[in-house]
């Protein structure tokens, strides 16, 4: 019985008109291809250019600095037009460069973080214009719409690898970070009981800054950060506290000394095992870009070798090797060439060029060696006592 109203259950379900239409559908869409390939190319060429990105740096740049500008109701009203004229000028660019990346690839766009915060700019950017023709130059919130045009500067952050990698820093210490701050609230919530218990009492108590859990917690965010710490201890001095001064020593040593500096440790290790990830991505980068460069060199070699042998078959030369004297005549010294051989490799010779160091070296104090085994048998040799020769002996004898 369950058997038969599983089959009933999959007959309702697959005379879905939905589930129908989505299986219609799904081999359509994988059969589905741009015909604008070329065009999609030469755009994905432009925004992945150079000159793009300088425009898009100095865009956001120069509009960073008219805001700046903006800032002084005197310059704004002289520059009016001139300020209207660069967020005109702005928002085309922006709008532009979002519609040109959705063209070149509609799908994996949404996909990224970073685009992801350009459209959140650009939403940003349109906020203010909204809020006008919706609600009315009177709004009352209108100027948090105009203070949150300062995020547009984060746009150099797509721009800048650098400052990606910082920030993929920051992200991976979200969890480590968020167990110290957990830690330090803790603390600082025992010790704003504590501190309310000690000095919060309603007769002869410090009321601004103990007198309840908000104010000693933000008493003990000065303590925390060492700031005007003197002046707090002083006030509870001046009204004789037998234990605050242990109270306060205790507390920076485990707030300030141990936990912030935990924090600034985290940070620094996690910032620089990105730095080390970084390095490594542009490291494959280059060798990517070095051998995308050795291919191109070896297939025009090939193709110019393919077009020589093609010459010889018409030409006068008698033999391949009179083709390749030819051809090494046409050859300068500027001429790029991709060497494969072992003996070539730059690793290779650095080690023949360390071999050769070790054996000058080695050369060396063998000579040393030799010249302190000659002078010793030559100090050896004089102190032998010399023999006369036999004739000289004779003559003596005479």
């Amino acid at each position: 019985m369950s058997q038969h109203r599983h089959q009933r259950h999959s007959r309702v379900i697959s005379s879905s008109p939905v589930d129908t239409t989505s299986v219609g559908f799904c081999p359509t869409f994988k059969k589905f291809k741009r015909n604008d390939d070329e065009c999609r190319a030469f755009v994905k060429r432009v925004i992945m250019s150079r000159f793009f990105k300088i425009i898009m740096i100095s865009t956001v740049t120069s509009n960073a600095f008219f805001m700046a500008l903006w800032t002084s109701y005197d310059i704004r009203y002289r520059l009016f037009r001139l300020l209207e004229f660069s967020e005109i000028f702005f928002v085309s660019i922006c709008t532009s460069e979002l519609s040109m990346k959705v063209y070149v690839d509609p799908i994996n766009y949404w996909k990224n973080g970073y685009n992801l915060l350009d459209v959140i700019i650009i939403i940003v950017m349109f906020l203010p214009y909204a809020l006008r023709q919706l609600m009315g130059k009177q709004f009352t919130y209108l100027y948090i719409a105009d203070g949150m045009q300062s995020l547009r500067i984060l746009k150099l952050i797509g721009y800048s690898q650098g400052t990606r990698t910082l920030i993929t820093a920051v992200g991976q210490t979200v969890y480590t970070v968020a167990s110290v701050l957990l830690l330090l609230f803790l603390l600082m919530y025992i010790f704003a009981i504590l501190g309310f218990c000690l000095f919060g009492s309603p007769d002869n108590g410090d009321h601004d800054n103990w007198g309840n859990l908000a104010a000693a917690f933000f008493t003990l965010f000065s303590l925390a950060t060492v700031d005007g710490w003197t002046d707090l201890q002083k006030q509870l001095d001046n009204r004789e506290f037998a234990l605050s001064r242990a109270f306060t020593i205790i507390f920076i040593l485990l707030a300030s000394f141990i936990f912030l500096n935990m924090f600034v440790g985290v940070m620094i290790m996690h910032t620089e095992d990105s730095i080390r990830k970084f390095e490594r991505e542009l490291m494959l980068e280059q060798q990517e870009m070095l051998m995308g460069e050795k291919q191109v060199i070896l297939q025009r070699q090939q193709e110019e070798i393919s077009r020589l042998m093609h010459i010889q078959k018409n030409a006068d030369c008698t033999s391949f090797s009179e083709l390749v004297e030819n051809f090494k005549k046409t050859l300068s010294h500027t001429d790029p060439m991709v060497l494969d051989d072992f003996g070539t490799s730059l690793p290779f010779i650095d080690i023949y060029f360390s071999t050769l160091d070790y054996q000058d070296t080695t050369v060396h104090k063998l000579q040393e060696l030799y010249y302190e085994i000659v002078h010793v048998l030559s100090l050896m040799l004089e102190d032998l006592p010399q023999e006369k020769p036999q004739s000289l002996e004779k003559v003596d004898e005479k």
